[in-house]
């Protein structure tokens, strides 16, 4: 009887092992943000923004994460369509995403993102002001 009890016992032990190992702890897309490195870039060509993105829940840069969306806008300052170029640059810092631009006025420009986080599903998404400055 003892016998059965044990093995009854080892069984559950062996499936909720199983159960913990199916099913990892994720976090979720809401945990990740971007964040501005410096939130002044200079007006005129070559202009660079640089980001960090995040994990919130423990403060460690995010590696590797795939940027598809991206753009820069004067939302701001009210004028939504004007927009500038921009372009995502190699990562010289882990966690760090740079984006060469040519903010054309002074004033409030918008960055916008989406980023896929790997191993996680959805999209980061985010929306980012900074100054441009002469």
């Amino acid at each position: 009887m003892n016998l059965l009890k044990n093995a009854a016992a080892l069984a559950a032990l062996i499936g909720f092992a199983w159960i913990a190992i199916g099913s990892p702890a994720r976090a979720d897309v809401k945990d990740y943000e971007f964040q501005l490195v410096q939130s002044q870039v200079k007006t005129g060509d070559g202009g660079i923004v640089a980001v960090r993105l995040v994990n919130k829940k423990t403060g460690k840069p995010v590696l590797d994460a795939v940027i598809f969306a991206k753009r820069i806008d004067m939302a701001p300052d009210g004028m939504p369509t004007m927009e500038a170029p921009i372009e995502l640059l190699p990562s010289t810092e882990p966690g760090i995403y740079r984006f060469k631009t040519n903010l054309s006025m002074v004033g409030g420009w918008q960055l916008s993102l989406g980023a896929k986080v790997q191993g996680e599903t959805g999209t980061v998404e985010s929306k980012l002001v900074l100054k441009a400055t002469r």
